[in-house]
């Protein structure tokens, strides 16, 4: 079985549905994203893999008929993934101004092993809250909103900033051994860079906040996709540094799991599907993101589809959908929007927000 033969997704028999409404700590008071204007179509990806591999035959059109995707962003020259954080939080903190006293960086990518990336985002804007990363594959800025949340509620922070920059283009390898090792390579091909910000602050009272989040992990499956170097395994990138991944592992892990977790997080709310006005989900993708909203059970005019013109973004791909729903007018002040995540390791995520 594939995900793409599973039914709709039911919440796990072990959730309790009955809704457990909570008071709302945090509420989102700006989104920001920025994505470089320079662009590299799919048709040069596969012309500069056919130049460095002439050995290697490589069907044309492939990438795009097996993703959908026609071209990614790629960070300006000499950017670092702080650069596209703050490029993106410059624009939050324009949207809601005050003072930060939390900065998490949440991403997949990083400046450096040490210091945390947070540090080097807040130098560069100027400001001097406590900082501190959290690293999650794809789901790694849901996650930086559920420790924000967290913090903001016990009373620890009151206004945080949650950032992300992804670099993934460094990791594409260009040089291939074998055509096995271009399908392993296969994920980089589709991934492009970006930034994204949202600050979270304290609730006011009037009902807009996260509302219910839900997160769980199966992590026997880590092994499935992996960047392996910098960490003890590979401290000195042996081999470079490059996106190894079985694509249909990874998709069967998560046909396994299930995405029960959506619809148990809007229960656990007094919600349904029916009721949600936006969803946000994580694309990687386009024959993939259309069969998971199906299976969600939610209309596709509620939901921004960005993996054809714009990639795979990791963690930013959720702001991004959010930012579009805004301009759109499909997020409002009072909107239901859940935000769904899908990340390598593997992990998922849902986050339920009142607008």
């Amino acid at each position: 079985m594939t995900l793409l033969d599973e039914r709709p997704a039911e919440a796990p028999s072990r959730v309790t549905l009955e809704p457990r409404r909570r008071t709302v700590a945090a509420r989102l008071s700006a989104v920001a994203v920025h994505l470089p204007a320079e662009r590299r179509t799919t048709e040069e990806t596969e012309a500069r893999l056919v130049a460095e591999n002439p050995r290697l035959r490589f069907p044309r059109g492939l990438i795009e008929r097996l993703t959908g995707v026609t071209g990614v962003h790629v960070r300006p020259a000499g950017w670092q993934t702080s650069d596209l954080a703050v490029a993106a939080a410059r624009d939050a903190l324009a949207q809601s101004p005050g003072e930060i006293d939390l900065l998490v960086f949440a991403s997949a990518s990083q400046d450096l092993i040490e210091p945390a990336t947070s540090h080097i985002v807040a130098a560069k804007l100027g400001i001097a809250p406590a900082v501190m990363d959290v690293k999650n594959a794809c789901n790694s800025l849901v996650n930086g909103l559920q420790v924000a949340e967290a913090l903001i509620a016990t009373g620890q922070a009151r206004r945080a900033l949650v950032v992300s920059g992804e670099m993934p283009s460094h990791a594409v390898r260009w040089r291939l051994d074998s055509s096995a090792q271009f399908l392993r390579s296969f994920a980089g091909y589709t991934m492009s860079d970006g930034g994204a910000a949202v600050v979270l602050e304290r609730a006011d009272g009037s009902g807009a906040g996260i509302l219910a989040s839900r997160f769980e992990a199966h992590s026997r499956f880590w092994s499935v996709g992996t960047l392996p170097t910098g960490g003890s395994v590979n401290p000195h990138a042996v081999g470079g540094s490059y996106f190894d991944m079985d694509g249909r592992a990874l998709e069967r892990a998560f046909a396994e799991v299930g995405l029960g977790i959506f619809h148990a997080t809007l229960a656990e709310a007094g919600y349904t599907a029916a009721d949600v006005d936006f969803v946000a989900v994580h694309q990687v993708a386009l024959s993939m993101h259309e069969r998971i909203v199906e299976l969600l059970g939610v209309d596709p005019a509620r939901t921004h589809r960005l993996i054809d013109g714009h990639g795979n973004l990791a963690s930013v791909s959720l702001p991004v959908q959010l930012a579009a729903g805004v301009d759109r007018g499909a997020i409002r002040p009072g909107s239901l929007v859940a935000l769904v995540g899908l990340a390598g390791g593997i992990s998922l995520g849902t986050t339920v927000v009142r607008w």
